[in-house]
């Protein structure tokens, strides 16, 4: 952001999330008139991450939102599978899977009905730190009990992270500790063996490709990112859901129009 616009800006009084609002509002309106692609023939994975709390700004979906979306998908004659059969290569044209990052508690508490009640099957990825409530809010995330029981109910878990840092900024050795501690605390908090990974922000600048040979060799099989043409190679593909991710735009992202798509810095 230049200086003068943000000059500018504070004299209008406006924030920096209104102004990344803004841009994503106005993105996702106009990059679907632009890109028009075939449905996945390989399947494609959706990325959320709340659903129902307003503090997480672009990234959350409120509930009633939420649920349009899916009943959309199925009435355009998608079908839902896990996440793990489209990471493998198994998945096919019109299959879709939905996958939450962060660890919010109105996941747990909004969506998780949600999806029992369509037969959906996900996968959320934990932040530990956040799930111990080391973070500001504390209530806003899902802590361990909840974890346990949505695992119960079904639901996949994988590993966000330790502390949900800037993969792209730390040096090897600090990754390595954000991946093995994440892995062996989701052990020791629900008895799970984890395998598979989900980069924090996820966008390209957020990974490098010798981290996926290091998650690799510390017993990770999957990692998922985010914008299918600028991910880094041998990453998963997801494509990145918005509140405002209404009608068109919603199937617009179904097709692909969003693939080039990242989340502005």
């Amino acid at each position: 952001m230049r200086p003068a616009f943000k000059t500018a800006a504070r004299a209008l009084g406006l924030r920096r999330s209104d102004l990344v609002a803004a841009r994503v509002r106005y993105e996702r309106t106009v990059i679907p008139a632009m890109r028009r692609r075939p449905a996945a023939a390989s399947g494609r994975v959706l990325c959320y991450h709340s659903v129902g709390t307003p503090e997480w700004g672009i990234n959350d979906v409120p509930p009633k939102l939420f649920r349009s979306q899916l009943e959309m998908a199925l009435a355009l004659g998608y079908r839902f599978v896990p996440a793990d059969r489209i990471a493998a290569g198994l998945g096919q044209d019109h299959e879709l899977a939905v996958t939450f990052d962060d660890g919010m508690r109105s996941v747990y508490d909004n969506a998780a009905p949600i999806l029992a009640n369509l037969r959906i099957p996900w996968t959320v990825f934990v932040v530990c730190d956040w799930a111990d409530g080391n973070v500001d809010r504390p209530e806003l995330f899902m802590r361990w009990h909840d974890i346990r029981q949505a695992a119960k109910a079904g639901a996949a878990i994988g590993s966000h992270s330790m502390t949900h840092p800037d993969f792209g900024s730390l040096s090897d050795e600090e990754a390595r500790i954000e991946l093995w501690v994440s892995r062996r605390v989701i052990r020791e908090r629900t008895g799970l063996g984890v395998d598979t990974f989900a980069i924090p922000f996820g966008q390209s600048r957020n990974w490098r490709p010798g981290l996926s040979s290091l998650a690799g060799s510390l017993g990770y099989r999957t990692i998922y990112a985010q914008a299918a043409d600028s991910r880094v190679e041998g990453t998963v593909p997801r494509t990145f859901v918005t509140r405002f991710d209404r009608g068109r735009i919603f199937k617009a992202a179904l097709r692909g129009a969003f693939d080039r798509w990242e989340e502005p810095a």
